[in-house]
């Protein structure tokens, strides 16, 4: 195929027409995005997800406010955007998915089967959260949101502000006594300062999450019975994401023209709401302002806390960033996209935080309670403590809805990515069968996923979705990021990995890549180890509030992690038996690049990776030893 070498302003010489765009294809076996744009905005849509919303202003109110900032920066430029970096060039220069993508590194093909499989199982449980939010999206649509009281459903428990059980008072004698409140008021005597005391309760909003959405169980063991309603909304979000995806990037790059700006919207309405209520600044003094205590910088838990952030939200290591940039054009600015994508992404995250802290703050100032007992995270922020706060503002439902709008487009954006993640692999490995049958392919497999998700909506499926979150998006993909930095800096060669850079942006001077080799070859892989051994020595069971899981439920959640990583050794130790030579031998040929990596297009090899086989044949591949022999691969 004809294609030019250098980077033209417009790609127009694919023979075969986009019939969605308009527009022609630099690789139209596989596609490309119609235009940068729509790119861009599914990177932004998967990096920004709920975890910007409901873990990163918690986590800055906790680690000393506005000095978090710091470590969060710094964080960024030594793991996130290195990372990020690494993984945008890798799709783009091979235009290939996270599995097919390791012909760079055989032996570590098992580190892209480990990124697929947690894919596949987050996206099982991340599409619940979608229901969630769906499920709150519909009761949205009341005169009386159904959490701002306690209605039929509460029960003793239940109250919108804090209960006095008891205090101390004064007598006309002059005598001080403890005693219940209810005596104090029936007898118009005063409590004295300070000897209040509080009864346990439950805010309308807790109880409804827990009561009438979940209809939570006691725990783990007993399962109950499906909440028909949840199973809708699953289904729901299920046909939305088929319905986006069922045409590949084609469909997918239009409707996150929505999906990734509209959130934005949202947050300044709500920034701009929240911002003009009772109590706002005392809500963002909490958050970032006059609190920000510089001393935190001191403690180590809050140097792990902003890398670990950093990574988590940024999405490397998913497989999700190789499969998105496998449809840019080959000569595509992959390097100024990770910076633009990231820094988005980490803006967001505080922008987040004022629209959120600004209603807290009003919430805190209406029941009379510091702001920090009203600060939550997870889904306690997000269906318990920010559902609450809107109930008490003035039309009540349109906040409601938006806030819930909004999480809906933030859970279907980053799933978007991940469905074309798990849809790029299929591709990659039955390239003809994918280019006919997408549309069924994409569609069975969201009919798949749906069916694995019914567990998570019984009546115990928030303890599942807890407990797969705990242990599948922790350290499994800490371990796989370890791997995939270290065998391409240190085995493939982080020179040569640049000079494949270079080949699709432009040779840079040496002072260009100063900065992105003293990342690649140390500073990232020992950050990224410490952040696996910490996280391993202070890993705790998995509990969901005050419930304890039971033994067997955190044994399946280590089968299930195992099961994500066992195929690092499986794969290496296959390709080793696979080779020819001894076993010193076998080991070295596996550590080099199989014979068809390189540029997906023959125009694009250059002299490198010319006299290379074709990069997507299906002939037996010949892989060279050191001794001199081959030997061959499918």
């Amino acid at each position: 195929m004809a294609c030019p070498s250098l980077p033209p302003k417009d790609f127009t010489l694919s023979k075969e027409k986009d019939g969605h765009t308009g527009r022609k294809d630099e690789n139209t076996e596989r596609g490309n995005w119609a235009n940068k744009r729509e790119y861009l905005l599914s990177m932004i849509g998967y990096a920004v997800g709920l975890g910007n919303v409901w873990r990163f202003p918690y986590l800055t109110y906790q680690n000393g406010g506005g000095a978090f900032l710091i470590p969060y920066t710094i964080m960024l430029a030594l793991a996130g955007l290195p990372l990020f970096f690494l993984e945008c060039s890798l799709g783009q220069f091979a235009s290939l998915g996270p599995i097919s993508v390791w012909r760079i590194l055989p032996i570590l093909q098992g580190v892209g089967v480990t990124m697929v499989i947690i894919t596949t199982l987050v996206t099982v449980y991340y599409n619940v959260i979608i229901a969630y939010a769906l499920y709150y999206l519909f009761a949205s649509f009341q005169s009386v949101l159904p959490w701002s009281g306690c209605f039929e459903w509460a029960d003793e428990n239940c109250s919108t502000t804090p209960r006095v059980s008891d205090c101390n008072t004064t007598l006309p004698n002059g005598t001080v006594i403890h005693t219940n409140y209810s005596y104090v008021t029936s007898n118009n005597l005063t409590c004295l300062n300070g000897s209040l005391t509080y009864k346990q309760v439950q805010l309308p909003s807790e109880q409804y999450w827990n009561k009438v959405a979940l209809r939570r169980s006691s725990g783990l063991d007993e399962t109950g019975e499906i909440v028909w309603y949840l199973a809708l909304c699953l289904l729901l979000s299920w046909v939305i994401v088929g319905a986006a995806l069922f045409k590949g990037i084609k469909s997918s790059g239009k409707v996150v023209y929505f999906t990734a700006l509209f959130p934005y919207v949202v947050l300044v309405i709500l920034l701009v709401r929240g911002a003009t209520l009772e109590g706002a600044r005392n809500g963002i003094e909490y958050y970032i302002g006059a609190q920000s205590n510089i001393t935190k910088l001191m403690e180590a838990e809050v140097w792990k806390d902003a890398a670990t952030q950093i990574f988590f939200s940024l999405s490397v290591a998913w497989g999700g960033l190789v499969a998105l940039s496998s449809y840019n054009k080959f000569h595509n600015n992959c390097y100024a996209d990770a910076i633009a994508v990231c820094v988005v992404n980490c803006l967001t995250s505080v922008f987040a935080g004022f629209a959120i802290f600004s209603v807290l703050g009003h919430m805190a100032f209406l029941a009379d309670r510091p702001v920090s007992e009203v600060v939550d995270s997870g889904f306690d922020l997000a269906f318990v403590a920010y559902p609450s706060a809107l109930s008490k503002l003035p039309v009540a439902p349109l906040w409601s809805f938006l806030f819930f709008f909004m999480l809906l487009l933030l859970g279907l954006d980053s799933q978007f990515a991940s469905i074309e993640t798990i849809t790029t692999t299929i591709q990659d490995l039955f390239p003809k069968m994918m280019k006919k049958l997408r549309t069924p392919i994409t569609m069975g497999l969201c009919l798949l996923l749906f069916f694995l998700g019914l567990v998570c909506v019984t009546q115990a499926g928030i303890y599942w979705v807890n407990l797969v979150d705990h242990f599948c998006a922790g350290w499994g993909i800490l371990f796989a990021a370890v791997l995939e930095i270290m065998g391409i800096s240190w085995i493939y060669g982080g020179n040569r990995f640049i000079q494949d850079i270079e080949m699709m942006i432009g040779k840079k001077s040496w002072w260009f890549w100063l900065w992105w080799r003293a990342c690649w070859f140390f500073i990232s892989p020992v950050l990224l180890c410490v952040i696996l051994l910490w996280s391993l020595v202070t890993f705790a069971p998995p509990r969901y509030g005050s419930v304890e899981y039971p033994g067997w439920g955190s044994a399946m959640g280590w089968c299930m992690i195992i099961f994500c990583i066992i195929w690092i050794p499986i794969l290496a130790i296959v390709k080793i038996v696979k080779a020819e030579g001894n076993l010193w031998q076998r080991i070295v040929s596996c550590c080099r690049p199989a014979a068809n990596w390189g540029p997906f297009l023959e125009c694009h090899r250059g002299e490198r990776y010319r006299h290379m086989a074709d990069p997507h044949t299906e002939r037996d591949l010949e892989i060279p030893t050191v001794d001199g022999s081959v030997h061959k691969e499918r």
